[in-house]
C-alpha cells in the first residue's frame, strides 16, 4: 500500500477516547479475558464432574436460553433504569454465579448459576454487557467514528480472550504438575471470573452520565424498547437467528473439545490454539473496518463470512492435528470480520433511544438460536461416525444466511454511507458544472464574447 494509502487507512481507524470509552474497552478486555479462560475448561470441568455428553449439552443449552432471557429483561429496560446500574448488576451476578461453580458439583445448582451469571459456553458475551456497551459506545462517539470504535472494541475482546485461554492452560498445567487434582485446577481457572465480576461492578461506579440516553428521551409504550425500527429489527433478527443456530452447532468450546477428543491434544496445547484463534480474529477487526470503507458495511459482512463458512466445513476432514489446527487458524483470520461491521450497522439503522433494546433483542435472538445447537451437536461430536455433521450443517446454514443478508440489505446503506454517497454525487455534479462553465468561458473567449460568470449573480 502506498504511503498515502497507509496514512489514510490509519486515519480511518481513529476515534475519540475519553474516560467512558476507556471504561467500556477495559470492561470488554477484562470480561473476555475471563470468558477466554473459562471456555477452555468449561466442558472439561463438567466432564470431570462425571456428566455425560447429553447432560453437558443440555446444561449448555439451558445456560444460553435462560441467560439470554434474563439478559433481554435487563437490556430492554437499561435505557429506562440506567445503563450504568444494569452493568453493575451484571458484574455482581457474574461473580456470584462463578463462585457457585467453584463450591458446588450439583447439576441443578450449576444450571441455575450458569443462567443467573449468564456464563458463556462459546467464550463470547451472553449477558447484558455487550448490548449495553454497544449502545453506549454508539452514543458517545460520532457516527463517522462508530465503525472504527467497534473494530477496536472487537480487537480488545479477541486478544484478551486469547490471553485468557493461554493463561488458563498454563494454570491447569502448572497445578497438575504440582500434584493438584484435575477438578481443583479447573476451579482455579473459574476463580478468575469471580474476581473479574466484582471488578466490573466496581468500575462502572466511575462511569459518567454521558453513557445514558436520558430518561426524557426513552419513549413510553414501545414494545421491548423499540418503536420506529420494528420492521428492520425483525428482519435482522430472523437472519441472525439462522447464523447463530449454525454457530451453536459448533461453538469454539466444542471445537476445542473435538480437537482434544480427536487428536488427544493436552490443555496447554488447547490454550495455544485458543490464543492463536483469538489473536487472529482480533487483528482482523481493523482490517474489516478498512474493507468496509471501500465496499460498504453489508458487503463486508457477507463476502468475508462466506469463505469462513466454507472453511468450517473442511475442519473434520483434516487427517492430522496440525492440519485441523491450521484450518481453524486460517478461518480465524476472516470468521469475525463481519462482527464489528454488523454491530455498527445494526446500531446505525435504528433510533438512538432504541439502541440498547435493539442490541438486547438481536443478541437475545442470537443467543436463543445458538442455545439449540450444543444439545444437538455435542452427542454427535464424540462419535467418530457422526462428528462431521455439525461442521457440515453449520457451514451450509451460514452460507445461506450470508446470501439472504446480501439480498435483503444490499440496497439499504447505513446513514453515514448514504451521506457519503450523496456528498460524492454533489461533488461530481459541482465538478461537471464547473467543467461546463470553464468550457463556456473558453468558447466565449475564442469568440470575443464576455466570459460566463463562474458564480451566480447576487
Amino acid at each position: 500500500m502506498p504511503t498515502t494509502g497507509l496514512a489514510r487507512a490509519v486515519h480511518s481507524q481513529r476515534f475519540p477516547v475519553n474516560r467512558d470509552v476507556g471504561l467500556l474497552f477495559l470492561s470488554r478486555s477484562l470480561r473476555m479475558f475471563a470468558n477466554g479462560s473459562a471456555v477452555l475448561v468449561l466442558v472439561l470441568y463438567l466432564a470431570a464432574l462425571g456428566f455425560d455428553g447429553a447432560a453437558i449439552g443440555l446444561l449448555l443449552t439451558l445456560t444460553l436460553m435462560g441467560g439470554t432471557l434474563l439478559s433481554l429483561i435487563l437490556t430492554t429496560r437499561a435505557d429506562g433504569w440506567g445503563r450504568r446500574r444494569v452493568l453493575i448488576l451484571g458484574g455482581v451476578l457474574m461473580a456470584f454465579a462463578s463462585l457457585a461453580f467453584i463450591v458446588s458439583d450439583s447439576y441443578p445448582v450449576l444450571v441455575v448459576a450458569a443462567i443467573i451469571g449468564m456464563i458463556s459456553p462459546s467464550g463470547g458475551d451472553v449477558g447484558p454487557f455487550l448490548p449495553i456497551e454497544q449502545a453506549s459506545l454508539s452514543h458517545i462517539v460520532p457516527d463517522r467514528s462508530r465503525t472504527p470504535a467497534f473494530g477496536w472494541y472487537q480487537v480488545a475482546g479477541s486478544v484478551s480472550a486469547g490471553i485468557g485461554a493461554i493463561v488458563a492452560g498454563t494454570i491447569v498445567t502448572v497445578l497438575k504438575d504440582a500434584g493438584v487434582g484435575e477438578l481443583d485446577a479447573y476451579r482455579a481457572v473459574i476463580g478468575i471470573s469471580v474476581v473479574v465480576g466484582f471488578v466490573l461492578a466496581g468500575m462502572f461506579l466511575f462511569a459518567s452520565p454521558a453513557m445514558e440516553v436520558g430518561r426524557a428521551k426513552v419513549r413510553a409504550g414501545s414494545r421491548f424498547g423499540i418503536h420506529k425500527s420494528k420492521g428492520i429489527v425483525a428482519r435482522l433478527s430472523a437472519l441472525f437467528a439462522v447464523d447463530s443456530f449454525a454457530s451453536g452447532l459448533i461453538p469454539m468450546s466444542l471445537v476445542i473439545y473435538w480437537i482434544h477428543v480427536r487428536f488427544d491434544v493436552p490443555e496447554l496445547g488447547l490454550g495455544g490454539i485458543s490464543l492463536g484463534f483469538n489473536f487472529l480474529t482480533g487483528i482482523s477487526a481493523p482490517l474489516s473496518v478498512w474493507v468496509s470503507r471501500r465496499i460498504g458495511l453489508v458487503n463486508t459482512m457477507v463476502f468475508t463470512h462466506i469463505p469462513a463458512s466454507l472453511l468450517l466445513i473442511t475442519i473434520p476432514y483434516m487427517p492430522t492435528a496440525e492440519l485441523a489446527v491450521a484450518v481453524v487458524l486460517i478461518r480465524a483470520m476472516i470468521t469475525q470480520m463481519d462482527v464489528p461491521v454488523r454491530q455498527s450497522y445494526t446500531m446505525a439503522v435504528v433510533e438512538p433511544d432504541e439502541r440498547s433494546a435493539t442490541a438486547g433483542v438481536t443478541n437475545m435472538v442470537r443467543s436463543l438460536s445458538q442455545a439449540a445447537g450444543p444439545g444437538i451437536s455435542t452427542p454427535l461430536l464424540i462419535v467418530a461416525s457422526t462428528w462431521t455433521l455439525p461442521f457440515l450443517i453449520g457451514g451450509l446454514l451460514k452460507v445461506g444466511y450470508d446470501l439472504s443478508l446480501w439480498r435483503l440489505f444490499r440496497s439499504r446503506p447505513a446513514p453515514e454511507e448514504r451521506k457519503a454517497v450523496e456528498a460524492a454525487a454533489a461533488a461530481d455534479a459541482a465538478a461537471q458544472v464547473d467543467a461546463a462553465t470553464q468550457g463556456a468561458n473558453a468558447n466565449a473567449e475564442a469568440d470575443g464574447a464576455p466570459e460566463a460568470p463562474t458564480t451566480p449573480p447576487t
